[in-house]
């Protein structure tokens, strides 16, 4: 492989993004609670840190979502018998997303909780 232009980096980039969220039903329902999140910000006027902490939540999510995908794809790439440090591995790379998706959804209640109960 030669070098790269960054232009092609870039659009290499986008084009493992755009296949995660076309071939990933669980990229699709993260972004869907991205979406949500960053609504549920603005809706209740939110201030400059806990937009931080949500967007560090959110592209944490994101990522770790990706990377689960890849890692899925490399071991279907490398075997397609049962093994178990195939599953071993898979699993490992879920859990990961679950800890992510966990503190997000931890940090959502103590960032948004305070509004919500103010306006209820």
């Amino acid at each position: 492989m030669g070098r790269r232009s960054l232009k092609d980096s870039f659009s290499n980039a986008l084009d493992g993004i755009g296949y995660a969220v076309v071939s990933g039903r669980n990229m699709r329902i993260h972004l869907l609670a991205a979406v949500l999140a960053i609504l549920t910000g603005v809706w209740l006027g939110i201030n400059r840190h806990e937009w931080v902490m949500i967007f560090i939540c959110v592209f944490m999510v994101l990522t770790v979502e990706t990377i689960n995908s890849a890692l899925e794809k490399t071991v279907d790439l490398i075997t397609s018998k049962y093994h178990p440090l195939a599953k071993h591995a898979k699993n490992m790379a879920a859990g990961a997303v679950l800890f992510t998706a966990v503190n997000a959804v931890i940090v959502g209640i103590l960032v948004f909780g305070p509004y919500l109960l103010k306006k209820f």
